[in-house]
């Protein structure tokens, strides 16, 4: 958890980490915990899942990243908190800004850090970073990248004094959980959108009755490597893919075992 170790780093103290519960992640029946819990656990931090445990650690401050959460007003009353958030704020505030933006296709995303309040990621802001969104970037590669600017944004504040928070200002809009509705290629909308459900990760479509995860695909340039499937507006290469069962594999290799004809639209 590159925030939590960035914040030690920097020589501050951490009375207590707060993460979700330990979790199944796989497919045993075994429960395991965050990554942030593995992290505090190295580093030797005490750690709970219980929000409300904060009370008791005389802190001054918290620092909040990407918990899945809301903070209750008792709790905020008694530890003022900031949360690293990972839009340009107010647009997609909410549980998925990441996947959002890319889907809506946003030029821009960036990082915000605010004054957590008790309502949906409504606080005052500190301080933004903005960051263009490169038009072939999956979800996980610009997170990774928000994380980095992230954490040097909230190091560089922690040092210096937090500076005075403004208003969010503008039309706010909503990042929703992602399900698995919107992740399914419907090849009547047009390419370009699909390829951006493709970049958010988990896109998924049939053929031949089975489902067909899709890892990697591309709508603004044809390399003929892959298989082309038509859309609403043109074709949607894809490049690589999961069937169901197996792993991943060139889409090509899959089309030629299966029997795909490029060009051709996919029989679900």
């Amino acid at each position: 958890m590159p925030p939590l170790r960035a914040v030690l780093a920097a020589g501050h103290e951490v009375a207590l980490v707060v993460s979700q519960p330990d979790r199944r992640r796989g497919r045993g029946p075994a429960l395991s915990p965050s990554p942030v819990k593995e992290a505090a656990l190295a580093a030797g931090l005490p750690v709970t899942d219980r929000v409300d445990d904060v009370l008791d650690t005389g802190a001054e401050l918290g620092v909040v990243v990407a918990f899945g959460r809301l903070i209750k007003q008792h709790v905020l009353d008694a530890v003022p908190m900031v949360n690293l958030h990972f839009s340009l704020l107010p647009r997609w505030r909410g549980a998925a800004p990441v996947e959002r933006a890319i889907l809506a296709g946003d030029a821009e995303t960036g990082v915000c850090l605010m004054s957590l309040e008790a309502g949906l990621d409504t606080g005052p802001v500190h301080r933004c970073e903005p960051v263009a969104i490169d038009p072939d970037e999956s979800a996980a590669a610009l997170r990774d990248r928000l994380v980095e600017l992230g954490t040097a944004l909230l190091v560089d504040e922690l040092a210096g004094g937090l500076s005075p928070p403004r208003p969010q200002e503008g039309e706010a809009t909503y990042a929703a959980k992602i399900e698995q509705d919107d992740l399914l290629l419907d090849w009547a909308r047009p390419a370009e959108e699909l390829e951006r459900v493709v970049r958010v990760g988990g896109a998924w479509t049939t053929a031949g009755g089975r489902r067909l995860k899709v890892h990697r695909a591309c709508a603004h340039r044809v390399t003929g490597d892959g298989v082309s499937v038509p859309t609403a507006t043109g074709p949607l290469e894809l490049l690589e893919v999961q069937p169901e069962g197996r792993p991943r594999m060139a889409a090509a290799d899959w089309a030629r075992g299966a029997g795909v004809a490029s060009g051709r639209p996919l029989a679900p």
